[in-house]
């Protein structure tokens, strides 16, 4: 499926949107994905990607016959700026509720000022693989991010809208939550588990760079989280959708261990 808003020849696993599931709607800019998800009780985002991802935001909705008045909230894997985006625009303009796990709402607040177990600055020069990734996220409006007041109610184990379950996944945020679907076997990773890392350019299940990591030990170790829920289907805060099953995702997250 395309975009409605996609010229012909555009590689929507890139820049663009694509369903990926029943009711889900993968929104990505950048080598950075949001997505828009329409249970019954009301259209939410998991997560609000890069603040140049508005566009493809509005053609994931008008390919629901909706609007940006129709999001019922914003529920953030983390407050990273490449995830908090667009969470000012729709917390001002459109009165869009913003959730996360009390442990990232100062990080939500101030969306650069994350721990991290390597240099940020230094690090992509020796992973120029990266460089080209970081550029494109640069153009998207990486630099330009607003913190927001998010509320802190997350709560791992305790559903939420549309049956969404939350679990704690610290490592790559003291905060850091996955959102588990149960009943359609999709998780939602974030960047507790990627297929793409930005920062190294390296493609394929694994966890975020240490530039960009608070305590890679602890984000290896929380992968047995995700491995328990067995979902089929895992979609990644970066990265391409990965319908191999968790199991596999982690077994090769593993593997690469940490960069």
């Amino acid at each position: 499926m395309s975009s409605p808003g996609a010229s012909g020849g555009e590689d929507l696993s890139r820049d663009g949107v694509t369903e990926v599931a029943d009711g889900v709607i993968k929104i990505t800019r950048a080598v950075t994905n949001c997505y828009l998800v329409d249970p019954d009780d009301g259209v939410l985002l998991i997560d609000a990607g890069l603040p140049r991802s508005w566009p493809f935001v509005l053609d994931a909705l008008r390919w629901r016959g909706l609007s940006a008045d129709d999001i019922v909230c914003v529920y953030l894997t983390h407050g990273h700026f490449d995830h908090v985006g667009l969470a000012e625009r729709l917390q001002q303009d459109h009165h869009v509720p913003i959730h996360v796990h009390a442990a990232d709402v100062p990080l939500a607040r101030h969306p650069y000022r994350y721990d991290r177990e390597a240099s940020r600055v230094l690090y992509p020069l020796r992973h120029a693989r990266g460089l080209p990734h970081l550029a494109r996220m640069a153009l998207a409006g990486a630099f330009g991010v607003h913190g927001i007041d998010a509320r802190g109610d997350v709560r791992p184990g305790a559903p939420v809208l549309g049956g969404l379950v939350p679990l704690a996944t610290p490592g790559h945020t003291r905060g850091h939550v996955a959102f588990h679907l149960p009943d359609r076997g999709v998780l939602f990773t974030g960047d507790a588990l990627v297929t793409l890392d930005p920062y190294t350019g390296r493609r394929g299940p694994r966890i975020v760079a240490r530039a960009a990591t608070a305590d890679s030990t602890e984000a290896l170790a929380t992968l047995t989280v995700l491995e328990s829920t067995g979902a089929s289907l895992v979609l990644p805060g970066h990265g391409d959708a990965w319908p191999a099953g968790i199991h596999r995702a982690v077994v090769e997250a593993r593997a690469a261990g940490r960069q």
